[in-house]
């Protein structure tokens, strides 16, 4: 069992303040596998104490001496790789694809802002001013337990390319990912308070950073709930914010799809994550003249997929990451069936022949409209809804019929008007056709989705503040 009772501070590993312990599970078996010690108000303030005092000198470093420190940073990170994927298997027990991505990713994302970093320029003359974009100042970053890694790189990678120092809030719930990743990013020797690792409660921790008053901005992925609270309490102090939240991603399936590969395609970002993806496509728009053929052929796909623990890498939906997440997910299901909507496939309790584990049954409701709240909320899990339209307008009407604007889909033979459709969507990406996913452009959401982006040279300018000299 691990047990972990350090936080990162000022460049050196050290107990925290707060004495609250959290335990720490294998979501596949329920098991017990370590305990956190969680760092309290106190520490937090003492990070924020070491990144104001690592400041005046880090921001004034050059761009040449920031590339270079991102990339020890990669080289750091990408050297643990390995030891990464391992600690997400079990702590968080995601597919093997995306935690192959994941951890890969990770190293990679300080490769991309290197690179966004070198084509990126710093003053420019307007008319009879010198304008500069400056460092915003001490930046506070608060990651999810979805996406650990990811977050956590993007977010350093990100503030450090701008000139800005960092203290970083991570989830509780992935506290051995943090403690293998913090490791590989102290052996880059950095300058002691540029970055900063506390990791504790959010109401706690979180709450304390949110409020500061040497934080100059807050960049925060998670649920819009807490993005509410992050934007009252930064107003005070007029923080710059950044809010990357949830999603109701619609997946249209336009009349002259291929099925074959829209539903392929369907499955993939439906599920991806084993569905706790902010980015997933949980509302499929059907055409209603092919509807019959989509259900068939969704049906059979999902019936398909392996559920287990993620240690096997034919499996394809992981465990929920807590009986919490669990309990939610199956209250959703639930809800569904008293809102009146079928299933066409999977339901309540665990899949036939697990036990234990937090596993959830992949879902898929029939007979949904866009009212109920199957189809308005975030359920976190592995349920799809399936919603018919008869003509293209009505399916862009109920695709942007939704307080969320995060990622969208369409699936279609013509690409050309894929794109006409995707130009109508309000979400701050449209793939089409499973397309890749592009690390220079900008994500974020629209509506209740969140507040800026993140990635590439619109994630580096929001870390910036532009100064006008005259004269």
């Amino acid at each position: 069992m691990r047990t972990i009772d350090t936080v990162y501070i000022d460049g050196q590993f050290v107990t925290p303040h707060g004495e609250a312990l959290f335990d720490l599970f294998n979501p596949a078996t329920e098991e017990k596998i370590g305990q956190v010690r969680l760092g309290d108000a106190v520490d937090a303030q003492a990070a924020v104490a070491a990144a104001k005092r690592a400041f005046p000198l880090y921001s004034q470093t050059t761009k040449a001496e920031r590339i270079a420190l991102l990339r020890r940073l990669h080289d750091a990170v990408a050297a643990r790789t390995d030891v990464l994927a391992a600690a997400m298997i079990e702590e968080y027990g995601a597919p093997q694809s995306f935690i192959g991505f994941s951890a890969s990713r990770a190293a990679n994302l300080f490769l991309e802002m290197a690179q966004t970093l070198e084509a990126f320029e710093f003053s420019q003359t307007i008319g009879g001013a010198e304008v500069t974009l400056q460092p915003i100042g001490v930046v506070a970053a608060i990651s999810p337990w979805n996406s650990n890694f990811g977050s956590i790189c993007s977010k350093l990678a990100t503030a450090l390319a701008a000139g800005c120092t960092v203290v970083i809030k991570p989830s509780e719930m992935s506290a051995i990912q943090t403690q293998v990743l913090t490791e590989a990013l102290h052996e880059a020797g950095l300058p002691a308070g540029v970055f900063n690792i506390v990791t504790g409660r959010g109401d706690v921790v979180g709450a304390e950073l949110t409020s500061h008053p040497d934080i100059a901005k807050v960049t925060f992925t998670g649920s819009t709930a807490v993005g509410r609270s992050i934007i009252r309490a930064a107003a005070e102090s007029m923080k710059r914010v950044t809010l990357e939240l949830g999603g109701k991603g619609p997946n249209i399936i336009l009349p002259d799809a291929d099925l074959e590969s829209a539903i392929s395609t369907v499955i993939a970002v439906g599920f991806a994550n084993s569905g706790q993806a902010c980015v997933a496509g949980t509302r499929i728009l059907a055409p209603r003249s092919r509807l019959p053929e989509i259900l068939d052929r969704l049906k059979t796909a999902v019936a398909a997929l392996k559920v287990g623990d993620s240690a096997d890498p034919s499996v394809n939906v992981g465990p929920m990451v807590s009986q919490k997440q669990w309990d939610r997910v199956q209250g959703y299901i639930q809800l569904g069936l008293e809102e009146g909507a079928e299933l066409l496939v999977g339901g309540e309790g665990r899949p036939r022949g697990q036990d234990r584990g937090w596993f959830v049954q992949p879902t898929v409701f029939t007979g949904v409209n866009n009212d109920m709240r199957i189809a308005r909320e975030e359920i976190f899990g592995p349920v799809l809804c399936v919603i018919p339209y008869d003509d293209e307008e009505e399916a862009i009407t109920i695709a942007n019929d939704t307080p969320y604007g995060l990622q969208a889909y369409v699936e279609s033979a013509d690409v050309a008007h894929a794109r006409q459709v995707a130009e109508r969507l309000e979400s701050g990406r449209v793939v089409i056709n499973g397309a890749p996913h592009e690390p220079l452009a900008p994500f974020g959401g629209f509506k209740q989705s969140g507040i800026g982006r993140e990635y590439g040279r619109y994630g580096l300018e929001a870390h910036l503040e532009a100064r006008a000299i005259l004269g």
